[in-house]
């Protein structure tokens, strides 16, 4: 795994995150969650595509429940683009690196 991707849980979320000085696109995920797994090396791989435009972060969803309820977070892998503390883009699902890099640019 990229060392560039940040591992957050509930209690830093809104440091790293909603506070954060740069884009965060949050991948909210789960170790048994199988396209979970096959996204991962896409975000490796954006995360030094993206290096200094964007930081990438992940939630585990089993270890932090309140962030996922908060927002409303149902199905796995969700990822969440957030700028200046607010959600910009949701893509839930598997989605490619094709579509996930469409996503970050229309909305970076």
């Amino acid at each position: 795994m990229s060392q560039q991707i940040a591992h957050i849980n509930d209690a830093d979320f809104d440091t790293q995150v909603l506070q954060s000085s740069e884009p965060v696109l949050v991948d909210f995920w789960a170790e048994w969650c199988g396209p979970c797994k096959a996204i991962a090396p896409v975000l490796d791989e954006l995360a030094t595509v993206y290096a200094g435009r964007l930081k990438i972060a992940k939630v585990n969803v089993d270890h932090n429940q309140k962030t996922p309820r908060t927002y409303g977070i149902r199905g796995i892998p969700t990822l969440m683009l957030f700028k200046d503390g607010k959600v910009q883009a949701t893509q839930i699902g598997l989605v490619n690196k094709t579509q996930l890099t469409a996503l970050l640019d229309k909305n970076l």
